[in-house]
């Protein structure tokens, strides 16, 4: 598809955080083997009796292991193989060869731009690739060439969309078209927060650098702290400009030189679906925009203490932190309570007394001017938004309801009742009432099916692999 062309009538904008899963029919056992420094668990070999019904048994569950340990990995689940292996039929195109293609016509339209080097595996989007390239009459700086997809979250017209990123001031270029985006902004050599705590090179592949870090590790008080408060400020500027965000966390902050810059703000208007969707959609009390950023932020503020975003949320038990303050932030946005009651805002996180006192030197008060019409127009994209957000959140109350009571009714004790019940209603029966020649006691009632929930947190793959053992 070229750059200007539309896309086809029809056609899906699929969600690329939406996990998936899979489940094992038959199995191959190779040996365990390790990527990028995971090891992944495989069943071990057996040369003598691997046809038994008991081993083959064994080795399914194995390999079941195995695939549940990729497909609940926060990186290796989004990565290009396994979403292609998982999912051919919607990951099969070659995006590095599309995003070429695209370039290549964008710079025939402005030849002042020249690609440099492509940056392969810089950032985790499938749909997103990024080049190195300079400006022929600026051969010194360098820039980051960023294409990408829109998104399934895209809900401001093409003319509102071209307004709103040109709010950007960051941003030297700024195209988009129907169908994807193409922006240049200038490239930081410094690297990402998440650089700073990975402690690695920016330009390095992200599964390299983030998937099994060796020497990762937490900030000091007083960084977490004045990065903490930058990047507060940076999220009340945007909610007073009426700006979605959603796509906070260590890869999308700057840092240089003591000060965070927020990255890719124009995700948001660009439909592109968060990295943490998966996890807010889990707490039907984070419904807005602004919610999300704090959920974002308390996932940010998480990484920035111990060295590695949380396992899982909500959370109850913190590892030591390096003031109590930190804890008490986290614990109100990460911990059960919070999650099922609400997210602080912006400016009352700004009060709490790890960020209140830490002092920013401003040489004037930062405001982003947004024209009136466009403002509607983000109101209106922003409830959008919000509203596909609570649809997603209700199916999936909906179907964990489905699930629990499938659970409940197939479950030992139940069976249990409905045996001892069935026999009392038979044994009443045959009491009360003397059954015609011909005609036999009436039988007890059979266990009705339970319900089947619908699918609609993933993508479920069955998959049947040869046997070689």
């Amino acid at each position: 598809m070229s750059f200007l062309e539309k896309p086809a009538p029809g056609s899906l904008l699929l969600d690329d955080t939406v996990p998936l899963t899979a489940m094992i029919e038959a199995s191959q056992n190779l040996q365990s083997h390790t990527v990028c420094g995971i090891t992944l668990p495989l069943p071990p070999k057996k040369l003598i009796g691997n046809m038994d019904r008991e081993f083959i048994a064994e080795r399914q569950r194995g390999l079941q292991t195995y695939l549940d340990t990729i497909t609940q990995h926060p990186l290796l689940c989004s990565s290009l193989p396994v979403k292609k292996f998982l999912d051919p039929n919607n990951y099969s195109a070659n995006y590095t060869e599309i995003a070429l293609q695209q370039v290549s016509m964008f710079f025939r339209s402005d030849p002042k731009w020249e690609v440099l080097e492509p940056l392969r595996d810089m950032g985790w989007r499938i749909r997103k690739k990024y080049f190195l390239v300079k400006n022929k009459e600026q051969t010194k700086e360098r820039y980051l060439l960023s294409w990408v997809d829109l998104g399934p979250d895209k809900f401001l017209s093409d003319k509102d969309l071209q307004s709103a990123i040109k709010l950007l001031t960051s941003l030297s270029v700024r195209t988009t078209s129907e169908s994807s985006a193409l922006l240049i902004r200038p490239f930081s050599e410094k690297g990402s927060l998440r650089d700073h705590i990975c402690k690695v090179k920016p330009r390095e592949s992200y599964l390299k650098k983030y998937c099994n870090p060796k020497k990762s590790q937490g900030l000091e008080l007083p960084h977490i702290k004045l990065y903490g408060r930058q990047i507060l400020e940076g999220l009340k500027l945007l909610h007073d400009a009426g700006i979605f965000f959603g796509h906070l966390h260590t890869s999308n902050v700057l840092v240089d030189d003591g000060v965070c810059r927020l990255m890719d703000v124009e995700n948001g208007m660009l439909g592109v679906p968060s990295a943490l969707r998966p996890a807010f959609t889990q707490f039907r009390k984070i419904n807005t925009t602004e919610s999300i950023d704090v959920f974002c932020f308390g996932h940010l503020l998480y990484e920035m203490t111990y060295g590695r975003p949380p396992d899982s949320v909500p959370i109850e038990q913190y590892p030591p932190a390096p003031s109590t303050a930190v804890v008490s932030v986290l614990q109100s946005i990460l911990s059960t309570e919070a999650c099922k009651s609400g997210m602080p805002t912006v400016s009352a996180l700004m009060q709490t007394p790890l960020f209140s006192d830490v002092q920013l030197q401003r040489s004037e008060k930062l405001q982003i001017k947004v024209p009136g019409r466009l403002k509607e127009a983000l109101k209106a994209a922003k409830e959008s938004l919000e509203k596909r957000l609570l649809e997603e959140q209700r199916l999936l109350h909906q179907h964990r309801r489905l699930t629990r009571a499938q659970s409940h009714h197939c479950s030992e004790e139940e069976k249990k009742k409905r045996k001892i019940l069935a026999r009392k209603v038979s044994t009443h029966q045959q009491g009360f009432f003397v059954p015609s020649s011909g005609s036999g006691a009436s039988s007890p009632p059979t266990c009705p099916s339970s319900p089947t929930p619908p699918s609609t947190t993933g993508t479920s793959v069955r998959l049947s692999l040869q046997l070689s053992l």
